[in-house]
């Protein structure tokens, strides 16, 4: 579903990223781990379309989408869900729904339709909020209407950029239940994550990412089983 191949990213002088490739399958949940500032929000970036100075592949559904403009990659079903949530304050948590509502498009037309009513049962406290504004909300809450409003939009796969961060346990836990249930829909998520309690919860394989380069890739399970790589990249 998603294949990202030599990946480099540049901020003037300064070389972020170096060479990143992985992939994602349908049905699966990808994570990418490390420590803060190791380049994992970076790779989301580079791959939506939202860094200038990016070179390498990236191919979604067989397609190439490097080059193209973060709304051009939206629209052909790669949704993303920001570290800072960015939702309408102003506006209600019916109306912020809205406004990631996609119409049909041919080359999506597989993938799962969206409702508020379903993202309602998936997200059930979104439910007894619709009239309330978005600046009213919590921050689980307000993580729980991002993550709603990309599935708006329909996506074949999703980005989730830190979903836990600074959430209460209660609510990481409900969130790790609806990106299992995301990918019994079939959806590729792809995220990144510190909390090593949560990715272990949801993630089928992992992509451990350091200094802007990838130092593993595989099952989550072998990278907890070896002992070098855990405290060397994931002393957290």
């Amino acid at each position: 579903m998603l294949e990202v191949r030599n990946l480099c990213v540049h901020h003037g002088r300064a070389q972020l990223l170096f060479d990143v490739s992985f992939t994602a399958e349908a049905g699966e949940v990808l994570v990418l781990v490390g420590r803060n500032g190791a380049g994992k929000s970076t790779t989301m970036k580079a791959i939506m379309g939202l860094l200038p100075d990016v070179t390498g592949e990236v191919r979604f559904d067989g397609a190439l989408i490097a080059g193209l403009t973060a709304h051009d990659i939206a629209r052909r079903g790669l949704g993303y869900v920001p570290e800072d949530r960015r939702i309408f304050t102003d506006l209600t948590v019916a109306e912020n729904l809205e406004v990631g509502r996609q119409p049909s498009r041919a080359n999506v037309n597989d993938a799962p339709r969206w409702t508020i009513e379903r993202v309602c049962e998936l997200f059930p406290k979104l439910a007894e909020m619709l009239d309330r504004p978005g600046g009213h909300m919590s921050g689980g809450e307000q993580q729980m209407l991002t993550i709603a409003r990309t599935l708006m939009g329909n996506p074949k796969a999703i980005l989730l950029d830190e979903p836990s961060e600074g959430l209460a346990p209660i609510v990481v836990a409900h969130i790790a239940k609806s990106v299992h249930a995301l990918k019994r829909e079939g959806l590729c998520v792809i995220l990144s994550e510190q909390n090593l309690r949560f990715a272990r919860a949801i993630a089928d394989r992992a992509v451990v990412i350091d200094r802007g380069s990838v130092k593993f890739s595989g099952r989550f399970a072998e990278l907890e089983a070896d002992p070098a790589l855990r405290d060397q990249y994931l002393a957290l």
